[in-house]
């Protein structure tokens, strides 16, 4: 087996990635307040409505995962394709509150068929030996998801309906994603993968003793950092106004992007023989530590800008380390099952976020509720730092 990573699959992930992350998610927070219009809901009601389709999404994750070890991550994210394109569909022509709900969770359910961790999984059974530096290359080109779909769903909501720009965004999911999932579903190689040993396998450092605590840690750190960063992320705007910097959201939101993508980037080009172990600790740092940052330097604008680096920082390199590390700890044999399982408590817990801090804020104050996320985070530090004591 070659040890080249397979660039002509990547790039074209890379182009599903961006749109199924485009589409199926950083679209609606433009988009809410038209449909929460639509059907004479509050905002806040048109959110909960999406942290319970991210909370259902969650619970079917892991049958989703056994999915892709069973009959290939490629055949899952073509189908994955078409229930996206339906399922935005639905959501357009829904006629009352009960349907759009229900489409909503389709969409979500959707989603978790077509993003990273059906994208990861396809990318071991292609060529497991390279994976990792395949997972990287695919979370620098999906790093621009949002960088390119904000504007290009605000261009589109200013001449078309938010149910126009959803029949829009399903023809993207039919005509591009689609024929191109299918394409890797016929991979000789995912097939092999698949239905026999005859790819070769990666083996991972955990003795198989000790791999069913090693996965419980592993899943707690990075559900840890998930809840942390999704509770900031939903709540930056308040957060940044009850510290008197309400004035740089903007600011902080364009400098947050690019340090995801420059995160990655520094990683592929100078981290290419960096342990996943260690950095994995590297982002579970950089996460609580934007967040005290800010929390210490409010309400300094200079403060707030090296927030939005760090924390940026932080998130773009969880996104790679969810795929490579369980790779490196647990080998390349039933990965799918694996990223099933992480994707649901990561979704559970991100859907639990945007109401965990709301409370805290409420009750707690600005302040406190910003030192209960770093802790949060500082304990994401010490689980997956005490993975290397099992090894």
């Amino acid at each position: 087996m070659s040890e080249r990573v397979p660039l002509a699959a990547v790039a074209a992930l890379g182009v599903t990635q961006i749109i199924g992350y485009g589409t199926l998610y950083y679209s609606f927070s433009i988009l809410a307040p038209d449909m929460a219009t639509q059907f004479s809901w509050s905002s806040e009601w048109v959110f909960g409505a999406l942290s319970a389709a991210l909370l259902v999404g969650g619970l079917t994750a892991p049958w989703l995962g056994v999915l892709f070890d069973r009959i290939g991550a490629g055949r899952v994210m073509a189908s994955g394709s078409l229930a996206a394109a339906v399922a935005l569909t639905a959501c357009a022509l829904a006629p009352n509150k009960a349907a759009y709900v229900a489409a909503l969770i389709a969409i979500e359910v959707s989603a978790n068929l077509v993003q990273y961790g059906a994208a990861f999984a396809l990318l071991v059974q292609i060529r497991p030996q390279v994976a990792s530096r395949s997972i990287t290359y695919l979370t620098l080109i999906a790093g621009f998801a949002s960088t390119i779909f904000w504007p290009i769903t605000t261009a589109l909501h200013a001449h078309l309906s938010w149910q126009n720009v959803y029949l829009v965004f399903a023809v993207l999911n039919l005509a591009i994603c689609l024929p191109v999932h299918a394409w890797l579903s016929r991979s000789g190689t995912a097939r092999r993968a698949v239905a026999s040993a005859a790819a070769p396998q990666v083996a991972g450092r955990l003795p198989p003793r000790r791999r069913r605590l090693g996965f419980a840690i592993m899943v707690t750190g990075f559900s840890l950092m998930s809840l942390s960063s999704s509770a900031m992320l939903v709540h930056l705007v308040p957060l940044l106004s009850g510290l008197g910097l309400g004035a740089t959201a903007a600011l902080v939101g364009t400098l947050f992007g690019p340090s995801q993508v420059g995160s990655r980037l520094i990683n592929m080009i100078f981290g290419k023989n960096l342990p996943p172990l260690h950095l994995a600790v590297i982002a579970a740092m950089l996460i609580p530590g934007g967040v005290l940052v800010l929390l210490f330097s409010a309400p300094s604008v200079p403060g707030a800008m090296v927030f939005a680096i760090i924390f940026g920082m932080g998130n773009g390199l969880l996104s790679i380390v969810t795929g490579t590390l369980p790779l490196n700890l647990f080998g390349s044999e039933g990965y799918g099952r694996l990223q099933g399982k992480m994707m649901a408590a990561r979704l559970i817990l991100s859907a639990l976020a945007p109401f965990v801090l709301a409370f805290a804020m409420e009750n707690l104050g600005i302040a406190t509720s910003l030192g209960v996320v770093a802790a949060l985070g500082g304990l994401s530090i010490i689980a997956l730092s005490s993975l290397a004591l099992l090894q």
